[in-house]
Formats: C-alpha cells, sequence, structure tokens
C-alpha cells in the first residue's frame, strides 16, 4: 500500500467491506453484539435512511476504513463504527475519518458529535481527544462494551465551544 488514501462516500458496493472491517475490529476485544450486527447488516436503513452518513477510506483500490455518523433526535451525530483494516494502521487514517466525519456533521448542521468507546481502546480515546472530543455522562449504552462517552460540540447559538 502505497498510494495516497481517499475518504469517499458509502455506497451498496462497500456493504460486505463495512461489515468485515467492522467485526474484525469488534473482534480483537469483544464478541459482536446485536446491536452491531443490525447495523453493520443493514447501512442503508439504520444509518442512511434515517439521515446518518457512512464515509469510507480508501487505499490503492481498496476499502481498509470505516465511519458512520448516526443521526441523533437533538441535532446530533454519533460518531460510529470507526475501524481501520490492521494492514492500513498506523498512516493516519483513523484521523482522516474523524476529520472527515466532523466536517460532514458540520456541514450537516450538528449541534455535537457524540460518540461511546472503551477504556482499553487507548488509541482510539487518544485520538478522539486529539479531534477535539471531550468525555461526558450520558445515557446507557446498548453496547456492554462501552464504558467511556465523549462528544465535541459545535460552536453557535445555546452551544459552548
Amino acid at each position: 500500500m502505497a498510494g495516497e488514501p481517499r475518504i469517499i462516500d458509502f455506497s451498496r458496493q462497500y456493504g460486505t467491506a463495512w461489515r468485515d472491517l467492522n467485526l474484525a475490529w469488534i473482534r480483537e476485544h469483544w464478541e459482536p453484539e446485536l446491536s452491531d450486527y443490525k447495523v453493520l447488516d443493514n447501512p442503508l436503513d439504520e444509518v442512511i435512511k434515517p439521515g446518518g452518513h457512512i464515509l469510507l477510506a480508501e487505499l490503492d483500490g481498496e476499502i481498509v476504513g470505516t465511519v458512520a455518523l448516526l443521526r441523533m433526535d437533538d441535532g446530533g451525530y454519533e460518531l460510529a463504527k470507526m475501524s481501520v483494516a490492521e494492514s492500513a494502521r498506523g498512516r493516519g487514517l483513523g484521523a482522516l475519518l474523524g476529520e472527515a466525519a466532523i466536517e460532514r456533521a458540520r456541514q450537516r448542521g450538528a449541534t455535537r458529535v457524540y460518540l461511546e468507546s472503551n477504556s482499553v481502546l487507548k488509541p482510539a480515546l487518544a485520538l478522539y481527544r486529539k479531534l477535539g472530543f471531550k468525555q461526558v455522562s450520558g445515557e446507557a449504552s446498548p453496547y456492554s462494551r462501552c464504558n467511556v462517552q465523549m462528544e465535541l460540540r459545535f460552536a453557535g447559538p445555546g452551544n459552548n465551544p
């Protein structure tokens, strides 16, 4: 892999890569849950149609990273299902995906971007902090593995940057 990565929009043809990349990172530490399969098996119905978005990292013609923005009822988006193929890690793809997702949320008028993670994912948490996320306490997660909640608030009426 020697080329420059591109961030592209999800389309149906990338469904298998979306699913496989996410199941791979989840299985590094946990067993996938019903909530995972629901989103991974039905990205159009579960993410895109309700107003969300999926971005992919492509490197040398191969999909090597994913990130989703799940539309939230409060005008924000949840950053979810961020994954980078083990073979492509260390190239800054997580940061590229995160920055692109944050920018997409801004363009869509989001008030905030929220995420859930786990304290064992130290590199991911460091990336989220670098992107401007702060730890918060929120509602209970649908995922048993999540013990960290973070958000990035955008400047604007009623928001503290």
